[in-house]
C-alpha cells in the first residue's frame, strides 16, 4: 500500500466511519479497487503518480465506466489529498455514504 493508503485505510477499517464494512483491494469483475463497501456499493480510489497520464486517465475512465454500470458509485482522489487534508477527504466521503443512504434507504448500522 502507499502512505496515502495506509493513511486511509487507518479511517476506514473496523467499521470506523459510520460503522460501514470497508474491505481493502477487493476484486470487481477484472478490476481490483482500493476500498470497497459492499454494503453501499462504494468504491473508494486513490491516484498516486502512475495516474498523472493520458494513457492512465483513458484506462481509469474505462474502469470507471464498466464498474459504475454494476451500479457501485466511485469516490476518487489523489495520494496528495490524503496525505494533506485526510480530514477533508473523510467529509467527503461520509457525505458520499449519506447520499447513498437518503438514495437506497440504507440504515446507518448501529455503532
Amino acid at each position: 500500500m502507499t502512505y496515502g493508503e495506509v493513511l486511509l485505510w487507518n479511517e476506514l477499517k473496523r467499521d470506523k466511519l459510520l460503522g460501514f464494512d470497508f474491505d481493502r483491494q477487493r476484486c470487481i469483475d477484472s478490476y481490483i479497487v482500493d476500498f470497497y463497501c459492499k454494503e453501499l456499493m462504494l468504491i473508494v480510489e486513490i491516484d498516486g503518480m502512475s495516474h498523472n497520464n493520458e494513457e492512465a486517465f483513458v484506462k481509469d475512465e474505462i474502469r470507471q465506466k464498466k464498474l459504475e454500470s454494476f451500479g457501485i458509485k466511485i469516490a476518487r482522489f489523489s495520494e496528495g489529498e490524503i496525505k494533506n487534508d485526510l480530514f477533508n477527504v473523510l467529509r467527503s466521503i461520509e457525505t458520499e455514504i449519506l447520499s447513498i443512504i437518503k438514495s437506497k434507504k440504507v440504515v446507518l448500522p448501529k455503532l
